[in-house]
């Protein structure tokens, strides 16, 4: 973690998962080595969610489900979350824990690779969360613009790597090297893409907040 982990540790003090059947699901995920939201960009995600008060959001990266599930605590009336995974044991196990949430009606669970299914996908969405491949970031990112409405919301977590993005590639284990130069090169992208305004943001492992114009 980038943030020093005693500030992290105290302001996560503070923070809940919304009920016990949400800390469950982080529980196991994270005793079983599976990659989900922090507390502190759960926190950030919430606080977006009730400003901007989405009613169709698609994520990209399900992994099992917890972001997804944490996330349809806070919908609005009418919301929906439309959520890929490409990770059969992974597919099994988030619809399991939708199933266990009541979250069935609220999320939507497509099976595949993101890449194709984004090039499928029709209409607009108002909120994007982009929780995936690390490497597959510059593709996924392309193709979201094209989904994401007007004043719509693109966020993305882990764009800091642990810090390791900011390091020289030498400087970076040989078989990270790829996902840390494709992740430099997303963050120019993003950063200076005309349709969009951008911040990157050291919360979490770093997210960038992305609105299209």
């Amino acid at each position: 973690m980038i943030t020093d982990e005693r500030i992290a540790s105290f302001i996560n003090s503070f923070n809940s998962d919304y009920d016990d059947t949400v800390t469950a699901i982080r529980k196991e995920a994270e005793d079983g080595g599976v990659p989900i939201i922090r507390k502190e960009a759960g926190e950030f995600i919430k606080l977006l969610l009730m400003i901007k008060k989405p009613k169709r959001i698609l994520e990209i990266g399900t992994a099992v489900g917890f972001s997804a599930i944490f996330m349809s605590r806070f919908l609005v009336d009418g919301g929906h979350i439309t959520t890929i995974e490409n990770y059969e044991k992974r597919i099994v196990a988030a619809r399991k824990n939708i199933k266990m949430a009541g979250a069935e009606d609220a999320i939507t669970l497509l099976e595949g690779d993101a890449n194709d299914i984004l090039d499928e996908l029709s209409g607009s969405y108002d909120m994007i969360f982009m929780d995936a491949a690390k490497g597959q970031y510059g593709s996924f990112f392309e193709k979201s613009v094209r989904l994401l409405e007007k004043d719509g919301i693109l966020l993305c977590d882990n764009v800091l790597q642990d810090g390791d993005v900011l390091e020289s590639r030498y400087a970076v284990t040989r078989r990270n090297r790829t996902i840390h130069s494709r992740m430099r090169a997303y963050l120019y992208d993003i950063k200076h893409h005309p349709e969009l305004e951008t911040a990157i943001l050291n919360i979490g492992d770093g997210m960038s907040l992305s609105i299209r114009k």
